[in-house]
Parts: structure tokens; sequence; C-alpha cells
């Protein structure tokens, strides 16, 4: 990345950091005006006698006034909370102890029929953690998609007992989210791991796992200092997956955004087998007809980030979708936006004729300031120079 880049993104970073001290000290001294942060505490050993605690993050979040401008502190001891959530209240920050010590779990499938009978719980009912809500923070926990992908992906396409609708998404961004913060924490799955549809978010620092589309939506998200890592199918396939499908409309200036990255792989998975993405035109009900979304022009930049040789030379996909006229077509990856920026590693190649770089103009819009808009989160960055300056 050119100093100027480099230089320009720490000055924003710490201009941020400057922004939460003097924040911080603002509503020290001016309590009056600052609703004290409510406070509750959510662990499976706590007993029930306490003021403010739970032993279910349900409970907790039932608990968070729905109309309150104070923001909510929800503490989560260590331990596995098999639940499946819902957060459509603001203002509230959930902080685990630690993403190996604390975990959200739950393994819906897309397939699966809900337990009310009212049909599959579908790609968009099946997350762990479905967000409705607008600055939400969730710090230093796990949540995972538990399902068992792999045995399923084990098995013939002609089994009787191989299961439709295998996609499992852990955390979802719905409508209605936006200035979401993921940060210190690792989310887990398979296929569509993480579901971007709305809103602007950040994962700083995080750790995310999948192997199919399991980076995906319309959403504007950036990630920063984080890693980036596919996991294995359970049998040869080649590409074994994408790590991004965007959907972004053609009016939104930015989508998936990656920079100062790692894109990593279990053991299990070899060279040259995973692509960077391909783009998603969700079948949308038109006045019309229902066919893929034609304004679905889907972005996903990478940007001096560095990248393990499981990523393939040609890394950009096509995709299928169901064309006006009801036939299937395919989407070039050639007509969505995307690019790569000082990629490095033995998997970068940007010799490859489909790689399409960025140059350094270009590359200096894609800054949290931009991305973000009037909203600037603090962000916790730690130089690694991973592809020089």
């Amino acid at each position: 990345m050119p100093r100027s880049l480099t230089a320009r993104a720490l000055s924003l970073i710490l201009a941020g950091a400057l922004l939460a001290v003097l924040g911080t000290a603002f509503k020290s001294t001016n309590s009056d005006k600052t609703p004290s942060p409510v406070i509750l505490q959510v662990g499976p050993d706590l007993t029930a006698n306490g003021i403010n605690q739970f032993n279910r993050l349900s409970d907790a979040l039932l608990a968070v006034p729905a109309d309150s401008d104070a923001e909510t502190l929800i503490t989560l001891a260590a331990g596995v909370y098999r639940e499946k959530l819902i957060i459509d209240k603001p203002h509230i920050r959930i902080q685990g102890q630690g993403q190996d010590k604390t975990v959200i779990s739950f393994d819906a499938y897309a397939g699966q029929p809900r337990p009310d009978g009212s049909g599959n719980w579908s790609t968009w009912g099946s997350a762990t953690v479905i967000v409705r809500a607008t600055d939400i923070s969730i710090e230093a926990l796990h949540i995972e998609n538990s399902y068992d992908y792999l045995a399923n992906d084990a098995l013939a396409s002609d089994n009787p007992n191989k299961q439709r609708g295998s996609q499992a998404v852990a955390l979802m961004l719905d409508r209605g989210s936006d200035r979401f913060v993921f940060k210190n924490g690792r989310l887990s799955g398979y296929q569509d791991t993480l579901f971007t549809l709305a809103g602007r978010s950040l994962f700083n620092h995080a750790l995310i796992e999948g192997n199919v589309d399991f980076i995906f939506g319309a959403g504007t998200a950036l990630f920063v200092d984080s890693e980036i890592k596919t996991r294995p199918r359970a049998k040869p396939v080649s590409p074994i997956g994408y790590i991004t499908a965007p959907s972004t409309q053609i009016t939104q200036r930015y989508g998936l955004v990656f920079v100062d990255s790692r894109l990593t792989r279990h053991s299990a998975v070899a060279d040259n087998v995973m692509a960077l993405g391909r783009p998603w035109h969700p079948t949308t009900q038109f006045a019309d007809g229902r066919y893929a979304d034609p304004n679905a022009i889907g972005q996903a930049v990478f940007i001096n980030s560095w990248m393990d040789a499981h990523i393939m030379p040609r890394p950009w996909f096509p995709m299928g979708g169901t064309a006006p006229s009801g036939e299937r077509m395919q989407f070039s990856p050639d007509d969505a936006r995307f690019f790569e920026f000082n990629s490095c590693g033995p998997g970068a190649g940007i010799a490859s004729d489909n790689r399409r770089q960025l140059n350094a103009e270009q590359a200096a819009l894609f800054t949290p300031e931009l991305i973000l808009g009037d909203w600037q989160p603090e962000l916790r960055y730690e130089p690694h120079n991973l592809c020089g300056s």
C-alpha cells in the first residue's frame, strides 16, 4: 500500500481514538445530559437473586428497554449458550470473555422445518444471531452455526438422507441494522456464515470461517485487520467455494471491503482450490415478474491483504440466476465490482488476466471515513506490514 494511503488510514484511526477519549471525558463531566449505561449480567451459573442477572442471553435481551437512548451493556460469562437470537432493540453492546471462552451456538439450516410448522427456516431465518436494530456491538465471543455441514456434504446427491438447503448462517445483519460492530471475535459456519443484508458494519480484528459464499449480501461491510479462513469440503471439488457473494445495489458505492487482512485456510484445504467471489443477483419480485435483480452489481474489494496458496490464480467466478423469461442465466464476474490492490502472499497472483487491480488513486477512496460515512467507530488497528508499504 502506498505510504500516503497508509498514513491517511492511520491518521483516521488516531483521530477516531482521540474523539473516543474526548467523548468519554465529555460524558464523565456531563452526566446530567448523557444517560448512564444499563448493565445486565448473563451466565449459566449466576443465581436468580441478583439484580439484572440472567441465565440466558435471550432473557437479558427481553429486559432491555425498547425506547431508551442509553446504551445497554450485556456481559456474558464464559460458557456455551445454545440460543437462537433476534436483536431488535438499539444501543446494545454484548461483551463476552473471549472468543475461546464465550460461545453462542445454534444449528438451524435453510432446509430445516421450523418448530412451529410454518415452513422451513430458509437462509434468511437460519441465523444463530439476527440483528434488526441500530448501534449494536458484539465483542470478545464466538458466534457459530453448528449445523453438521460436512456430514451432509459427504452424502451423494441421490442419497435419500441428503438434506436440501444446507445454507446455515451464523450472523445476519437484517433490514433495520446499521452501525454494527463486531470486534475481537469469531464467526464460524460453512455455507453462508455471515449475511450482511443491510446497513453499515465494521468487523475489526475478527476471525470469520466458512467455505461456500461465506461472506455475502447487499450491506456495506468493512473488514479491518481480520482473518478470513477457508474451511474444507467433505470431498474433492474445485473450486471448493467462494469467500464472497456480494449483492450490492448499483446505487451503493461500497459493498464488502477487506483491508489489511489475511486470507488463510484450514490444514485440510489444498492449494489453488478457493475463489475470492462470485456475483449474487438475488431472485426478487418485480412488477413484471420474479427474477434475478439486475441492479445487484456486487462489490468485493481486497486491499493490502495477504493470501495463502489456496486462492486460485483466476479467483472470480460467474453465478447463475433466473432471467425475466424464467430461464437460467449466468452473471459474469466481469460485470461486478471485483477488485484488488496490493495483494501479496502465495495466492496473490496479480498477473492473472482476470484479477482487476485498483490504482493508488482509486484505492485511496477506500478509507474508513469514506466507506462508513458519518459513522466513524473506534478501530483497533495493529499495522502488520503484510504487503509492504
